[in-house]
């Protein structure tokens, strides 16, 4: 690298406004160059620019997976522990609690599939309406 930039003696000085220099810093920081000055020097000289895109959509789809994909975690070992438990039951009284704990889990199971599904259709109708 030192080497590279032995050659480089010459400067140039730019004044921008505040804008100019928001719009370049925007840009820069969308692309792929670690520093400024490569992406100027780059963009000055014509050589090619690597873009990073980011799909929004996908960003938050893949957010709020994350987050249901927690609480699934969350209620299956809840029912998982309900299930360990139900093996070392020895009372019917203790059936009971267990059938209703488990109705509980079950529901709320149901409902966050039912969020991933609904969640998955607006995700897919904004796609296809691109």
């Amino acid at each position: 690298m030192e080497r590279e930039n032995s050659n480089r003696t010459r400067r140039i000085a730019l004044r921008l406004t505040p804008e100019e220099y928001t719009k370049i810093e925007q840009k820069y920081k969308a692309s792929t160059c670690r520093k400024l000055s490569d992406y100027l020097r780059k963009h000055l000289l014509d050589k090619s620019i690597t873009a990073t895109y980011r799909n929004q959509s996908l960003d938050d789809f893949i957010e709020e997976t994350v987050i249901l994909r927690k609480e699934l975690n969350a209620v299956g070992n809840n029912l998982n522990q309900a299930v360990k438990r139900l093996h070392t039951l020895q009372q019917i009284p203790e059936f009971k609690v267990w059938i209703i704990s488990f109705e509980i889990d079950r529901k709320i199971i149901s409902n966050k599939i039912d969020q991933i599904e609904s969640h998955t259709s607006k995700i897919t109708d904004k796609w296809l309406q691109s």
